[in-house]
C-alpha cells in the first residue's frame, strides 16, 4: 500500500481513461527522450495531481502528427481521488490539446492494448479547391480528381484476414529481419484481420472519408493504404491491384505514405 497526498493509505485501484488529443504538436503516443508524447504528457500530469508516479498503457500507439477522438488508456494508483475530480483536475492540468473525456475504474485485470479486440481509424482527404486553416490540421488537402468509385471497389478487397508486409513501414520489416524468432511466427508476424474496410463522400464539404476497423495495424499501415487507394483514384493503380500488392508483400509496390494530419484514431472495442 502507498500513501496518497491526502495522508490515506489505500490499496491499488485501476482507472480507465478516455482521451482526445490533436496530435500535431506531439512526437506520437508513446514516451520519448527529450520530444514531447501524449503518454509523456499525461504521466506527468497524474504525478503532479496523485503525488505519485504512474505507467499509463495506452490502447496503441498513434505516429507522430496522428489524432485520436477516443483512445483508451489505463493506469493502476493506491489514491481513491474520485474519479469526476481527478477528470477535472486533469483537464485543468493538461494542455488544451489534450482532453480526457472520461475516468472510470475498472477491474484490475483490465489492460487498455491487451484486451483491445480491434480498433476504427478515420482519415480525411479534403477535395476542396481552398483548406480552411481551421480544418488543415486535421485533413489531408488534395485538390485534385480522384475516381471514388474505384478507390471504393479497392478499399472492399482488403476486408479480412491478410498479411499487410506491403503495407507496412520500412522500421517494422527492419525489425522481422533482424530478430531471430521462430520461422511460423516471423511469418504470422505482419497478418491482421480487417473487419470493415470502405470509403465515404461527403459531397457537401468536399470530403472524401477512408474508414477501417481492424483486429491491429502495423506502423503506418493505414496511411500507405490510403495513399495506394489515392493511386488508384488517380488511375496509376487498378482496383484490382490491391490483391495483387497484398500477395507479393513488398512495400515498393504499394504507394506513398499519406501525410499524417488525416488520421485519427476514432474507436477502440473491447
Amino acid at each position: 500500500m502507498t500513501q496518497c497526498p491526502d495522508g490515506s493509505m489505500n490499496q491499488f485501484r485501476n482507472l480507465r481513461l478516455l482521451i482526445s488529443y490533436d496530435g500535431t504538436d506531439f512526437h506520437g503516443w508513446q514516451r520519448q527522450p527529450d520530444a514531447p508524447t501524449v503518454q509523456d504528457r499525461l504521466e506527468s500530469a497524474i504525478e503532479r495531481i496523485l503525488g505519485e508516479k504512474v505507467q499509463v498503457y495506452g490502447s496503441g500507439r498513434t505516429d507522430a502528427g496522428v489524432h485520436a477522438l477516443n483512445q483508451v488508456a489505463n493506469f493502476q494508483t493506491a489514491c481513491r481521488i474520485p474519479c469526476e475530480n481527478l477528470l477535472k483536475a486533469l483537464n485543468n492540468t493538461l494542455q488544451p490539446t489534450v482532453r480526457i473525456k472520461d475516468v472510470s475504474e475498472v477491474p484490475l485485470r483490465f489492460h487498455a492494448r491487451k484486451d483491445a479486440r480491434s480498433k476504427t481509424y478515420r482519415y480525411r482527404i479534403l477535395q476542396a479547391p481552398v483548406a480552411s486553416p481551421f480544418l488543415n490540421r486535421f485533413i489531408w488537402h488534395y485538390p485534385f480528381p480522384l475516381d471514388v468509385r474505384r478507390m471504393a471497389q479497392a478499399a472492399k478487397l482488403l476486408k479480412g484476414e491478410h498479411d499487410f508486409t506491403s503495407f507496412a513501414a520500412a522500421d517494422a520489416l527492419v525489425a522481422q529481419v533482424l530478430l531471430p524468432v521462430q520461422r511460423e511466427k516471423a511469418e504470422t508476424t505482419m497478418v491482421r484481420t480487417i473487419f470493415a474496410s470502405r470509403i465515404l463522400r461527403r459531397p457537401r464539404t468536399c470530403m472524401l472519408i477512408y474508414e477501417v476497423t481492424g483486429s491491429g495495424f502495423l506502423h503506418h499501415m493505414v496511411r500507405n493504404v490510403v495513399g495506394t487507394l489515392v493511386e488508384i483514384g488517380r488511375g496509376k493503380l487498378g482496383p484490382i491491384d490491391i490483391t495483387r500488392i497484398l500477395e507479393a508483400r513488398d512495400r515498393t509496390l504499394a504507394g506513398p505514405t499519406a501525410p499524417a494530419q488525416g488520421l485519427c484514431l476514432v474507436k477502440v472495442n473491447y
